[in-house]
């Protein structure tokens, strides 16, 4: 029985695999058909991989009853709000009571299925939506009554089924397919290698190329933990063999595999979901999300080259270093030849799908030719498999966001949350800014990206708006904050993922994660008052960008140097200290705080290499 269960889910997945191929290739051609049949093939996927996942060698029969007989439930309900949705489009009908209450059956499992694969954080804050909804004011909800929630959040366009599902079985689903076929084939084993070999003159090489690594393959993931998850077998047993300890071996993976989540073109998927949502050409949000995501890659450069000096950890010997062959370089053509279609696609005017397709294509053709173990069709077959996973498992956390969302529409409660953060931050932008970033972090707990950021920009956008920032401004502000919520701790789902891996405490590799990281929450106050970053064409100035940028990396030193206790020997209490307020002077906005700022960091780093000299020529008079 195990057997035919393994198989069944494994039918779904790759169904909904092709399916999202073949919408990527021909386009929406019914944009009921497409949410629908994604949504349900995903339901029914999820439901046959929980039974195939577990252990025991015969299935628990009541179990596997009631899973069965939800999966029918769901087939006969999806039937159901299909005839309701064609019918709608031809004249105005009216919704029976039974299809009400089978509408909220499939509310109801689709709860069930988020909190199997997500758990308690997830599943609390759908419960406290639907509660919120359906209460009577004088219980502090709004009191819509049940059977006309569901006629605003099932059969329509607005709830379950609205933008988040529609973008993602549209536009998302397809770059989460190209980047297994990438990995099943082996390419994702070259750039390792390749990172591996440009960073290992480096101190503390395994973890800059780790870093390296995780910049381009967390972009084509889809999310951070799975990133973790496939990189981090690899990179978090060097990273510890050279003597780092697991928590910060962790931390590095779980950091770098974030970031990747900002790192464009494809921004872990981000970058259409935020097109669609603004209106923002995709091509724009690319360019204004390169310096940001550079300068992020960069400071984690610099801790961990900070701590590798600390610990006294110099560049792999050269016997031990990777040296790269000419077939490594010809197979790195199978991941950058697809960026560059991505890129050329783009610039023709074609959709973002589009782009996705001929991009798949070309990497399964180049896979193919390059890599002889991936001529296979087993292989073929494992792609469209683990990829049809990952896609069924991220309907689920967006269905359930689409029905979040459309309560919060329905109720007008994000307009309301949006002017109680404005009026306690009154007109001090600093202040909101603050409450915008933990509330995003917050928000953002336990919650892929992607779907973190449609429900963030749903609530918080308003929010930014109405402070007077750019639109790209904004939306890359909320991103940066919910993209962050997965390496910060309590519910810190990228560190956790690592912290087994580098057998480390789940905790503790969550804060050195957030301190890996903290350039993250760093470079969006720093968009936000230098718009120069972004690189807005009409925007621009040279020497705001080249003032920004020196700001950035001062600070980050600052900051980075001082919790980490080190700049080419230990720091005092105070001197730390006095770091943190330098960087902090230099990213408020105003000439005389950041020339304060410039002045104070600089004062440490004189006294610092006074120090050093004085130690190394004990007769010089400092």
């Amino acid at each position: 029985m195990n057997r035919n269960i393994r198989f069944a889910a494994d039918l779904l997945c790759a169904g909904l695999a092709v399916f999202a191929i073949i919408v990527a290739y021909i386009g929406v051609f019914d944009m009921v058909v497409v949410s629908g049949l994604t949504v349900l093939l995903a339901l029914l996927a999820c439901f046959f991989r929980m039974e195939q996942n577990k252990s025991e060698k015969s299935p628990n029969r009541l179990r596997l009853a009631l899973h069965g007989l939800m999966a029918l439930s769901l087939i006969y309900i999806f039937w159901e709000w299909g005839q309701v949705m064609f019918e709608q489009e031809e004249t105005i009908i009216s919704i029976s009571l039974k299809q009400n209450a089978f509408a909220w059956v499939a509310i109801i499992l689709i709860s069930y299925l988020t909190y199997r694969f997500f758990g308690i954080p997830m599943l609390a804050v759908a419960v406290v939506s639907a509660a919120y909804l359906l209460l009577p004011p004088a219980l502090g909800g709004s009191g819509v009554g049940w059977k006309h929630a569901m006629e605003n959040l099932w059969f329509s366009t607005d709830g379950v089924f609205g933008r988040p599902v529609e973008v993602v079985s549209r536009t998302v689903l397809v770059f989460i397919v190209f980047g297994t076929v990438l990995q099943q084939s082996g390419a994702g084993d070259v750039l390792l290698k390749i990172a591996l070999a440009a960073t290992g003159r480096f101190s503390g090489g395994p973890a800059h190329a780790a870093v390296a690594a995780s910049a381009l393959f967390g972009s084509l993931s889809g999310t951070a933990v799975a990133n973790v998850v496939s990189t981090g077998v690899f990179t978090i047993p060097i990273i510890k063999k050279v003597g780092f300890k697991p928590s910060f071996a962790g931390g590095v993976e779980a950091a770098a595999s974030t970031g990747g989540q900002i790192m464009p073109p494809v921004m872990g998927v981000v970058a259409f979901l935020m097109a669609d949502i603004t209106g923002i050409p995709y091509l724009k949000i690319i360019v204004a999300a390169l310096i940001p995501s550079i300068m992020y890659y960069s400071s984690l450069f610099i801790v961990i080259f900070i701590e590798a000096k600390m610990l006294g950890i110099e560049a792999l010997p050269r016997k031990e270093r990777v040296w790269l062959t000419r077939d490594d370089l010809l197979k790195s053509l199978a991941l950058v030849v697809p960026l560059g279609v991505i890129i050329a696609v783009l610039v023709t005017g074609r959709t973002a799908q589009n782009a996705g397709f001929y991009a798949l294509l070309c990497a399964f053709v180049l896979c193919l030719v390059l890599f002889p173990d991936f001529r296979r069709p087993a292989k073929w077959w494992r792609a469209l498999v683990d990829s049809g996973k990952t896609c069924a498992i991220l309907m689920i956390i967006v269905s359930a966001i689409g029905f979040v969302i459309g309560v919060i529409n329905m109720t007008g409660i994000g307009l309301m949350f949006a002017e109680a953060v404005l009026s306690v931050a009154s007109s001090n932008l600093w202040l909101a800014l603050v409450f915008v970033m933990l509330s995003c972090l917050v928000m953002g707990m336990g919650v892929p990206t992607g779907a973190a950021y449609l429900m963030i920009a749903i609530v918080l956008g308003p929010v930014l708006n109405k402070l007077g920032l750019s639109l790209m401004a904004a939306h890359l502000f909320v991103v940066y904050f919910g993209v962050l919520s997965v390496v910060t701790p309590p519910v810190a789902l990228a560190a956790f993922a690592a912290a087994p891996i580098a057998e480390a405490n789940p905790m503790e590799t969550g804060f050195q994660a957030t301190r890996l990281a903290i350039a993250g929450f760093i470079i969006p106050y720093l968009f936000v008052f230098h718009p120069d970053l972004l690189l807005i064409v009409g925007e621009l100035s040279l020497v705001g960008l080249a003032w920004a940028v020196f700001i950035f990396f001062a600070s980050t030193w600052g900051i980075a140097t001082a919790l980490g206790g080190w700049e080419w020997n230990k720091l005092s209490l105070w001197q730390r200290a006095v770091r943190v307020l330098a960087a902090v002077l230099l990213i408020v906005p105003g000439v005389p705080s950041g020339l304060t700022g410039a002045g104070l960091l600089a004062g440490c780093l004189i006294l610092n290499l006074q120090a050093i000299r004085s130690l190394q020529h004990p007769s010089i008079q400092t």
